[in-house]
């Protein structure tokens, strides 16, 4: 209890605390060395504590008609002069009790919270292991939330902390464990108080787990020791190590998936395209091994190569790793016998043809295709072949790498090739640095497609025969191909 709290109990008249009907409360044991004979005690005693009741609005109808009916009875005793101290557990405005009276009298009365001590705090203290260092994220979850949507936040921060265990036990371990944290997972029950518990939370029996306790991932930063960061060659369990394939959208960390913030979290070693590794946060003890843009099959061979050492490897991508990207340069160098034994996971991203088609409305509504118009991997000839399937077949086609410094002819190419098959006034969508700081969504008639507006950073999206665009409201214009094909 903090020093104001003391004070405020010596000078109330009234004290009030939360109980279940049993009439215990965790609260008043707390502060019981500072109650006097001569105050005056209200116990706010819930009618249920599970969601089973026969209240005519269920379990928040119960509670809520509870709320009211106790709040009435503190204003009683303020109306009538008498000073009053809610007692609440932790802190009165983090998950606490008071909050319901706090929103029923404080506009009413002067009012007063005093801070507390949260369980988080607690919990990080008696475990002596620090909650979040630097620039590390520390998310804080109830427990009754599900179990998939548990996982996914678990798998995106660096720390967290889990509220509300008990019944809610054996969900949040499925969910650490879906999420791949189990192991990292600490258990802290009742802190501060008589039978006080810490420990591994994977050996807890889930039949004596009560509903004072917390899960929690402490900080992922190791600790100091005042030399420089370990090299790869350093770790001494081949059997963790494990290369993962991500892709960070067309931009930056709001293209990202909650699974994909997970594993660039938890690597040991990040590898990938400079470019595309700027775009993820930096973090202590976290080696990154930058390259340039052309040297795919080496950079997977030396991602593998670290996790054959027992590192956590993420290879990071652009877009989606298996969209024109490095997950197949990763599983091609992975399938050869030398590194058989190596895991290798691929998790999906936002890839630039999504992004691009969602800013220009919905384009890719119907069937499409996916090309790159880009020489480099494969000879025009083939291109321009494929440039005629799909536009005889009448696909919207998202076309991917259409042009950069060097080369500069392939979009003229691709437009004379389509003009043939589509009309001069199909619309085609530049988009270019989607996600980025110099985004800009531009509709062009096919006609008037100009090769000199169109660089690295773009992609062309080219309707269909049924792709339309229309100004909506004298605003921007959008492109949506319909999802039903006219018959004939």
């Amino acid at each position: 209890m903090t020093l104001r709290a003391v004070e405020v109990i010596a000078s109330a008249d009234v004290i009030a605390y939360h109980s279940a009907r049993h009439g215990r409360s965790i609260a008043r044991s707390i502060a019981a060395a500072h109650l006097r004979a001569d105050h005056i005690e209200e116990p706010l005693v819930y009618p249920v504590t599970t969601e089973g009741t026969d209240h005519p609005g269920g379990y928040r109808g119960a509670l809520d008609d509870f709320y009211e009916e106790a709040a009435a009875r503190l204003a009683a005793h303020l109306d009538a002069g008498r000073t009053v101290a809610v007692l609440a557990e932790g802190d009165p405005l983090f998950y606490g009790s008071y909050q319901h009276m706090h929103k029923r009298l404080a506009d009413r009365y002067p009012t007063e919270v005093i801070p507390g001590v949260t369980s988080v705090s607690a919990a990080a203290a008696r475990l002596g292991e620090p909650l979040v260092e630097a620039e590390e994220v520390l998310t804080i979850l109830p427990g009754t939330l599900p179990r998939e949507e548990l996982a996914a936040r678990l798998a995106a921060t660096d720390s967290a902390v889990v509220m509300k265990l008990g019944r809610t036990f054996g969900k949040v371990r499925g969910a650490l464990e879906r999420a791949g944290r189990l192991d990292e997972a600490r258990y802290v029950e009742r802190a501060t108080m008589e039978g006080e518990r810490t420990g591994q939370l994977a050996d807890v029996d889930p039949e004596s787990v009560p509903y004072f306790s917390v899960a929690v991932l402490p900080s992922r930063v190791a600790p100091l020791t005042g030399g420089p960061a370990p090299e790869p060659a350093a770790s001494a369990d081949p059997a963790r190590g494990e290369v993962v394939v991500v892709g960070t959208g067309p931009a930056g960390p709001l293209w990202l998936t909650p699974e994909t913030r997970g594993a660039l979290a938890a690597a040991d070693d990040l590898v990938g395209y400079t470019t595309y590794l700027d775009r993820v946060p930096h973090r202590p003890g976290q080696l990154r091994h930058g390259s340039d843009n052309r040297v795919e099959s080496e950079r997977a061979e030396f991602a593998l190569q670290l996790a054959q050492r027992g590192r956590r490897v993420v290879v990071v991508s652009g877009g989606d790793p298996g969209v024109f990207a490095m997950a197949t340069a990763v599983l091609e160098v992975a399938s050869q016998d030398a590194y058989a034994d190596v895991p290798v996971r691929v998790l999906p991203g936002v890839t630039a043809a999504n992004a691009a088609a969602a800013r220009a409305g919905a384009p890719l509504g119907h069937d499409y295709a996916t090309l790159s118009l880009s020489d480099r991997l494969k000879p025009w000839e083939v291109i321009a072949e494929r440039l005629a399937a799909a536009a005889s077949a009448d696909l919207v086609l998202a076309l991917y790498n259409p042009g950069s410094r060097s080369r500069t002819w392939q979009v003229g190419k691709a437009r004379e090739l389509l003009l043939g098959y589509r009309a001069p006034d199909t619309p085609v969508v530049l988009a270019r640095d989607v996600g980025g700081p110099e985004e800009s969504i531009r509709i062009v008639r096919l006609a008037d497609l100009d090769p000199a507006e169109v660089d690295m950073r773009t992609l062309l999206i080219v309707g269909s025969s049924q792709t339309e665009v229309v100004r909506r409201g004298g605003g921007d214009q959008v492109v949506w191909t319909p999802r039903r094909y006219p018959e004939g």
